[in-house]
C-alpha cells in the first residue's frame, strides 16, 4: 500500500495507543507466571500480535475479552505447542521470548520476515549458551531462523549492550532458573528500556541487584512470577510522531493517555522539543505541543533511538543545524535508520549528512517526491510528517508497515488535519 501526502497543519487531540514495549513485557511475564493474569488495553498491533502468538505457542492459555487479555500462565514450565514460532517483524518479542523458550528441554524454532532475519541475535544466543542452553542457526550464524532449548542454570556471563533487548531478555528469564546469575554489560545502550524491565521486576517483587554504573547485575535464581493485573499505558515512541507533527506543521495537538511517571525513555522527546523552541504543556496524562519557530540543537539520542526518524524531519524545519549523535544502534533496527532517513529525506531536498552514529540536518525546503518506507513503521510515519511540510505530493510505499506499532496512525492523523490518501 502507498500513501499520498500533501501539505498539512495538524490541529486537535489524539489518544496515543498502548506501549509496545510494555505490552510485550506484560505478555512475557504473564506467560511465565503461575496463575491468571489480566492485561488491560494492550497494543493490538502487528508487534503485539507477534508477542501474543509467541505466548500461546509457549503454552499460555489466552482469551481475548474486548480490550482485555486473560492469560493462564505456565509457571515457568514451558511446553511448546508448535515446532516453529513465526515472529513476523518483532525484534523485541523475538529476543525476549527466545530466552524464555530455552526454559524448555524441547527445541523451539523461531523465524520471522526478511527484516527480522537480518537483525543480529548472536549475542543473545551466546548468552543463552553460556547459561547452559543450546541453539542451532539453520541458515546464518547469529540470525534467524534458529532453534533453542535448555537446561539453563545461573552463572557469570557477559552480554553485548549494543541493544538493550539482550539484557532485558536475560533479566526477565534468569529469575526462574536454578542458581544466581551475574550479568556484565559493557557499554549499555538504551538504558531507559532496561529501567522499564526493572520496573516490571520490581512490580513482581523479583530480587536483583544492580550497580550504579548499570553495567553489572545480580539476579537471584529459583524465583517465581506472580500473576499481574495491569493497564498498559500510552506509548511515548508512538507519541513522538504527533508531537513532532504538531511542531513541524505549526499546529497544536493535545496527546492523551500518556503517563509521565512511566519509565519509558522516549518521553525525553518532549524535553528536546522544548529545547528547540516548542511550547509543551503537561496536564495530568495529557500534553499539548505547538510551535511557531524552532532552532537547531545537538541531541544525544542513545537512550531513545526510536525517535531518530521523526527528529530527522524536525531538523529540516529548525533554524541552523540539528546534530543527532551517539545512536549508532539505530543502524540495526528494522532498517539502518540513519542511512535510510538520510537517503529518503535527500530525495525531498533535505540538506542532511550521515554520521557513523547519527545525522546532521540543516534547515531545508522540502518538496514532494516518491520515497520508500523500507517496510519500517517508524520510517513510514516520519516520511508522512515530511510530506506534510513539503510542497507538492509525497508518495510513500510500504505504508502498511505503520501497523506494526501504530495501527490507527492513518485515521488519527487524518482527523488531526493530515492530508493523507491511500493509493
Amino acid at each position: 500500500m502507498k500513501w499520498l501526502v500533501t501539505k498539512s497543519r495538524l490541529q486537535g487531540a489524539v489518544d496515543i495507543p498502548a506501549s509496545k514495549s510494555h505490552t510485550i513485557r506484560a505478555l512475557l511475564i504473564a506467560t511465565l507466571a503461575r496463575g491468571e493474569s489480566v492485561i488491560l488495553k494492550p497494543l493490538f498491533s502487528k508487534d503485539g500480535v507477534s508477542a501474543l502468538h509467541a505466548s500461546k505457542c509457549l503454552g499460555a492459555e489466552i482469551s481475548e475479552q474486548g480490550e482485555t487479555l486473560i492469560v493462564q500462565g505456565t509457571g515457568g514450565a514451558i511446553t511448546p505447542k508448535v515446532p516453529m514460532i513465526d515472529m513476523g517483524n518483532s525484534g523485541t518479542s523475538t529476543r525476549l521470548f527466545t530466552l524464555a523458550a530455552a526454559l524448555s528441554t524441547t527445541p523451539v524454532c523461531f523465524d520471522g520476515d526478511a527484516s527480522l532475519r537480518s537483525r543480529p541475535m548472536g549475542p543473545l544466543l551466546q548468552a543463552l549458551q553460556d547459561l547452559g542452553g543450546s541453539y542451532e542457526c539453520t541458515e546464518k550464524d547469529g540470525h534467524l531462523p534458529y532453534s533453542v532449548h535448555g537446561s539453563l542454570r545461573g552463572t557469570d556471563i557477559t552480554v553485548d549492550g549494543t541493544t538493550s533487548q539482550y539484557l532485558s531478555a536475560l533479566l526477565m528469564t534468569t529469575p526462574l532458573i536454578p542458581g544466581n546469575t551475574v550479568i556484565s554489560v559493557p557499554q549499555l545502550n538504551e538504558k531507559p528500556y532496561v529501567e522499564m524491565t526493572l520496573w516490571w521486576l520490581d512490580k513482581m517483587e523479583i530480587s536483583y541487584e544492580v550497580n550504579s554504573g548499570f553495567n553489572k547485575f545480580l539476579v537471584y535464581g529459583d524465583q517465581q512470577y506472580r500473576p499481574i493485573e495491569e493497564k498498559i499505558s500510552g506509548d511515548f515512541s508512538s507519541a513522538t510522531f504527533a508531537a513532532v507533527g504538531a511542531a513541524v506543521t505549526g499546529g497544536s495537538v493535545t496527546l492523551h493517555n500518556l503517563d509521565f511517571s512511566d519509565p519509558q525513555g522516549d518521553k525525553g522527546v518532549f524535553d528536546i522539543l522544548r529545547r528547540m523552541g516548542a511550547t509543551v504543556t503537561i496536564e495530568g496524562k495529557s500534553v499539548t505541543v505547538s510551535a511557531q519557530q524552532l532552532h537547531g540543537t545537538t541531541i544525544d539520542l542513545n537512550a531513545m533511538p526510536d525517535a531518530i526518524a521523526a527528529l530527522a524531519v524536525l531538523g529540516t524545519v529548525a533554524e541552523g543545524e540539528t546534530r543527532i549523535e551517539n545512536v549508532a544502534q539505530a543502524r540495526i533496527k528494522e532498517t539502518d535508520r540513519i542511512a535510510v532517513m538520510a537517503d529518503e529525506l535527500r530525495k525531498m531536498g533535505a540538506d542532511i549528512e550521515e554520521l557513523d552514529d547519527g545525522l546532521i540536518i540543516r534547515k531545508s525546503t522540502l518538496h514532494g517526491a516518491a520515497v520508500s518506507g523500507h517496510e519500517d513503521h517508524r520510517v513510514v510515519m516520519a516520511l508522512a510528517l515530511a510530506g506534510m511540510i513539503a510542497s507538492g505530493e509525497t508518495e510513500i510505499d510500504t505504508a502498511e508497515a505503520a501497523d506494526v506499532t501504530y495501527p490507527s496512525f492513518y485515521d488519527d492523523f487524518t482527523v488531526l488535519g493530515g492530508h493523507l490518501q491511500k493509493i
